[in-house]
């Protein structure tokens, strides 16, 4: 079956790269992550994870626009995600990948699937197995079973920890979903982990 992914995904322009666990996806990771380069972030369990965020976040010789910083006010946060719009690098993971080369996901604000689509010069995703699915259609229902609630839950917790309300629900944790079967060839690379990473 992943040979076959391999092969569909890169027949629709994006690069899928299978590792074995979490240890060879972050060394993937760090042959991307080059000094001077600007880099985008988009929501992503799996590549808080992985290590690779904890790793981004300690280099002093990369541009991070970084809207995740605790502290900075929802104008600064917003400015940011658009600047990752344009980094030359975004770090993101992706809510379901299909068997037949195809990238399904949804979003709140939009900035992580809109970076998917376009802008940034490449693009790095990285996704454990228990996101592959058979059909677009099993995709958008993995979405509003499995990821929708448990990050509503994951961020609603995270929020009442720092003493803040619980505000996400399904109608503002993701309202904003896009299917992609393909891109120019060698913007998207996809590292597939054969562990069950994020939600």
């Amino acid at each position: 079956m992943i040979n076959n992914m391999i092969k569909n995904f890169e027949k629709n322009g994006m690069e899928l790269i299978y590792v074995n666990d979490k240890n060879e996806a972050f060394e993937i990771a760090k042959k991307y992550i080059k000094s001077h380069i600007s880099i985008g972030l988009g929501g992503s369990t799996t590549v808080r994870e992985i290590g690779v965020l904890d790793y981004i976040l300690q280099k002093d010789d990369i541009i991070l626009f970084n809207q995740y910083e605790q502290g900075i006010s929802l104008e600064e946060n917003e400015k940011r995600r658009r600047e990752g719009m344009l980094a030359d690098l975004y770090i993101t993971g992706t809510n379901a990948l299909s068997i037949n080369g195809e990238l399904i996901n949804a979003d709140g604000s939009g900035n992580r699937v809109a970076a998917q689509i376009f802008g940034p010069k490449k693009v790095l995703i990285f996704t454990g197995i228990n996101k592959i699915v058979n059909s677009i259609e099993e995709g958008f229902k993995r979405i509003k079973e499995v990821a929708i609630p448990k990050n509503i839950k994951r961020i609603n917790e995270m929020a009442l920890k720092n003493g803040k309300k619980a505000t996400y629900n399904e109608n503002n944790i993701a309202n904003k979903f896009t299917y992609i079967n393909g891109d120019k060839k060698g913007r998207t690379t996809i590292v597939l982990i054969n562990e069950e990473l994020g939600f």
